[in-house]
């Protein structure tokens, strides 16, 4: 057999893993009409999402005064997690990040959440016995800077080459380019295609039973996916 090509796939978590763009959207909306300010579109609400929280409002309300980001955040906490229920893995996930492990990959997280809401998301979606490592927003530089893929690849001792990101956003893509790693696109989170594709990833997949086949077509390894 040939050796595998990657040996640590690192996925962004919120609109690659599990089904949240919508609601992460919509609390954004309503975290602004909370403190009357200008309600920004789906379409501006969706862009920020995986932005660390100082460049996401600088982007999406650059007038707000840096003082009042902390109110800002406290009303979209607020909305995000009254809906919390809402957000559960997209299809196939689950069966697909066991076979990943089970196969022998190394799995990583690298994801615009806080520490918090990262373990609570693992411990709520079953996953987090999957995962050999993660990195946050909180913990270092927030995407696109390389930080958390430098991080993780440290971390597991895996080279930028053998290293797979996969995410839907621009900023995950923009972040494996500084980190010198190759991406792999998915079009069904926030960003849209023509977005990811203009970033030149190694493909760009439309849902997660896609994004396995590729992996099972790209890759080779002594351990079948199965």
């Amino acid at each position: 057999m040939s050796p595998r090509r990657f040996e640590l796939l690192v996925f962004d978590w919120d609109g690659t893993v599990v089904d949240s763009a919508a609601h992460i959207a919509a609390s954004i909306q309503a975290a602004c009409a909370d403190l009357g300010l200008a309600v920004p579109g789906e379409e501006q609400a969706r862009y920020i999402i995986g932005l660390g929280l100082q460049d996401a409002l600088q982007y999406l309300l650059p007038e707000l005064p840096v003082a009042d980001y902390p109110r800002l955040a406290e009303r979209y906490r607020h909305h995000y997690l009254a809906g919390d229920d809402k957000v559960v893995p997209f299809g196939g996930v689950r069966a697909g990040i066991a076979r990943l492990h089970a196969a022998g990959f190394l799995l990583g997280v690298a994801t615009g959440k806080s520490r918090r809401g990262l373990d609570r998301a693992l411990r709520d979606t079953g996953l987090h016995g999957f995962f050999h490592a993660s990195r946050c927003a909180d913990e270092g530089f927030a995407k696109p800077h390389p930080d958390m893929l430098l991080f993780l690849m440290d971390r597991l001792n895996v080279a930028p080459d053998r290293t797979l990101m996969i995410g839907d956003t621009t900023h995950d893509l923009e972040m494996a380019r500084s980190a010198g790693v190759p991406a792999l696109a998915v079009s069904y989170g926030a960003h849209a295609e023509a977005q990811l594709t203009g970033l030149a990833p190694l493909a760009c997949v439309r849902c997660f039973d896609d994004l396995m086949a590729w992996l099972e077509t790209n890759t080779s390894s002594a351990t079948p996916m199965r």
